[in-house]
């Protein structure tokens, strides 16, 4: 009777577990408010969302400034670069611990086998003459034990290593998207000293000749000694300038290499000047940023893995119940090892509950309190961040349009003046000096008009990293996690 009575209990023990184990102690997750703003301050009137928001919304978004180069060495990105395998092997981890985590909603079974032979003391204090002394015992056994969820410990716990996954999966998604935006500015930077060299080594040229022309006026006694050495020091200055611009195209070829995963040592980019103005970015509305950005997300996640750590704590206020049971066969020899008088069985529950802590569960469930507070106050950092960058390189691409319109004026009067001023040396009107002036207020207009225009690409793409990359919320791994990694990225980094 009292056997079956001890069967019940167990039976019902289990039975509640299955029902309570979809309790949950702890609060229910809600996604706190945070401030957007109805509308982008620094974007222009005249930008609409129409044009080339679909390309950036495939993700391969520096396709929109069509160069052949740079769309092969951001796929190099993807496959190669150290970082971001890294950051992938992280995410793998998360997700591992997801199936860690979940092995506790079911029981753990254990089976084993023994073959022990023992000699005991025939003087030992329970000794009798009938007592063997020596004896084999064999044994097969399988035990099993659970703690079922009744307080939604392991439910937290699952679910806070879900979001922690997710957010691993936000921050790799994060990390491409800053390498991939590096890779486009280092791109753009190199490009644009390779149009300043081409314009001092143009400007070499052309003082090569006037020098040439200033030596035949002082042969024929029209220019003075003067002339010559000042068309010299112009001329020299300029071949410095020129090499000097190299320096900076070598450490920005460099950088690349890294960011493709190739030594610096065997990696070459060849020279190709770039002057084409970066096409327009629409920023879209404000309240799609929270969607768009990964490290917004990843934040976000975190708040749902801190709120669980809550009911964690939580759960610690409650016993930990435990279910176990054995059985098996145990005989002497191997002839009836198997048979029914040889087995045995054994059934049991347990619970333990701490009676007094010295508020360490208190102190603890305060921890995970303020722990989640810390997450939604870094959520929101990372909203006015993401909104402020946004504003920065809008403004930036704002101005810097106008500003190159008005030194694009600057270079064509430089160097209409420089022809006048040309003429008047020709004519004997003026000394080289007033042409040195010209030829310096020409050179220094043209390399001015060259970082405007690297400033606006690098504002450009920039801006483009602010906004997402044409990522979005919905590209995250689903709680399961047990899919591919995100954005397709390589599954190993072997």
């Amino acid at each position: 009777m009292i056997r079956c009575w001890r069967m019940a209990a167990a039976g019902l023990l289990f039975g509640m577990g299955a029902l309570l184990s979809g309790c949950a102690l702890g609060p229910r997750y809600s996604k706190p408010p945070a401030t957007v703003p109805q509308s982008y301050k620094e974007a222009p009137e005249n930008w609409k969302s129409a044009q080339p928001s679909d390309q950036i919304a495939r993700g391969k978004w520096w396709e929109i400034f069509q160069d052949p180069q740079l769309n092969a060495l951001e796929e190099k990105v993807s496959v190669s670069n150290q970082s971001l395998k890294a950051s992938l092997a992280q995410f793998e981890q998360a997700r591992s611990l997801i199936r860690l985590h979940r092995a506790d909603y079911y029981p753990t079974v254990t089976a084993g086998t023994s073959d022990m032979y023992s000699r005991v003391s025939q003087n030992r204090a329970v000794a009798s003459a009938f007592s063997k002394t020596n004896y084999n015992d064999l044994s097969l056994s399988m035990g099993a034990s659970w703690e079922p969820d009744f307080f939604g410990r392991v439910r937290r716990t699952v679910e806070s290593a879900q979001a922690n996954a997710q957010a691993s999966a936000g921050d790799l998604e994060n990390l491409s998207l800053a390498l991939h935006a590096d890779l486009a500015v280092d791109y753009f930077q190199l490009r644009t000293f390779d149009a300043e060299e081409q314009l001092l080594k143009d400007s070499v040229v052309a003082f090569e000749r006037a020098l040439e022309l200033t030596q035949n006026r002082y042969q024929g006694g029209v220019a003075s000694g003067v002339d010559v050495a000042q068309a010299k020091t112009e001329l020299e200055t300029t071949r410095a300038q020129a090499i000097d611009v190299q320096v900076a195209r070598a450490q920005f070829e460099h950088a690349i290499a890294v960011l493709v995963g190739e030594p610096a040592s065997s990696f070459s980019l060849p020279h190709a000047p770039w002057s084409v103005p970066p096409p327009v970015i629409p920023p879209g509305l404000p309240s799609d940023l929270l969607e768009r950005r990964p490290d917004i997300a990843a934040a976000e996640r975190r708040m749902v893995a801190a709120n669980a750590q809550i009911g964690i704590a939580r759960a610690n206020y409650f016993p930990s119940i435990v279910l176990s049971g054995s059985g098996g066969f145990e005989s002497s020899t191997i002839t009836n090892w198997l048979a029914g008088p040889s087995g045995f069985a054994s059934a049991g529950v347990s619970a333990l509950v701490t009676a007094f802590d010295v508020g360490r569960r208190r102190a603890i469930s305060e921890q995970a309190t303020a722990a989640y507070n810390q997450s939604v106050a870094n959520y929101r950092q990372t909203i006015l961040v993401s909104f402020k960058e946004v504003e920065d390189n809008l403004s930036a691409l704002r101005i810097l349009e106008s500003e190159a319109q008005t030194q694009d004026a600057a270079v064509a009067a430089a160097e209409h003046s420089l022809d006048l001023s040309n003429n008047r040396y020709k004519g004997g009107v003026v000394t080289y000096l007033e042409v040195i002036t010209a030829q310096n207020t020409a050179l220094t207009n043209e390399r001015a008009a060259i970082d405007i225009l690297r400033r606006r690409l690098t504002a450009s793409v920039q801006l483009i990293q602010a906004l997402g990359g044409g990522w979005n919320i919905s590209n995250l791994p689903s709680v399961k996690l047990n899919g591919p990694p995100p954005s397709n990225q390589p599954a190993s980094g072997r």
